[in-house]
């Protein structure tokens, strides 16, 4: 079975040719998705405001600076952890207490941003082989092909998205189709 898709990210047409659904198929860009989740994420989240940073529906949740600052943190957190040889770090509580520093939206999406330029540059740079190996031994993923990292971030970041969209209406905002134009 052989299905050609056509995609436009940041402008650029991009044709790919992909053989059975392989998702180890040479023509295969994995960073296609990341780029298309990263466009969803802003554009679904682009109606908070710096003012809107510090908001929480409730006592013990996150912030909406701190939400875009996890999605950054989880994204940095899955590229480490498929490279380091030690796996995961599962050190969470140490993680949420580095959240709990967040205060700025403004600084949280730089901080993003960035997140995804790395994984691109990831994802970019390793060849389908590569992509395929197996992640490190461990409770989380280990053993699996690496590339299965490139789902689980992108559903996560979907998750956060989901939340701040709700956050967005909970201010009287109407939060964008994430899948708009």
């Amino acid at each position: 079975m052989e299905m050609t898709i056509s995609l436009a990210v940041q402008g650029v047409q991009n044709s790919a040719t992909i053989l059975g659904m392989n998702p180890t198929a040479e023509l295969y860009d994995y960073a296609t998705a990341v780029l298309a989740s990263r466009d969803f994420f802003d554009r679904s989240t682009s109606a908070l405001e710096e003012s809107d940073s510090q908001f929480r529906p409730a006592e013990g949740m996150m912030t909406a600076a701190q939400q875009v600052a996890h999605a950054a943190q989880t994204i940095e957190w899955f590229l480490d952890g498929a490279t380091q040889p030690e796996g995961f770090d599962l050190r969470f509580e140490e993680h949420g207490r580095a959240l709990a520093e967040v205060r700025s939206l403004k600084e949280a999406r730089h901080r993003l941003d960035n997140a995804y330029l790395r994984a691109i540059d990831f994802l970019r740079g390793k060849s389908a082989d590569e992509l395929a190996r197996p992640l490190p031994p461990g409770p989380i993923m280990g053993g699996r092909p690496l590339f299965e990292i490139i789902g689980a971030m992108v559903e996560h970041t979907a998750h956060h998205r989901g939340a701040l969209a709700v956050y967005t209406r909970l201010l009287g905002k109407v939060p964008p189709m994430p899948y708009g134009g």
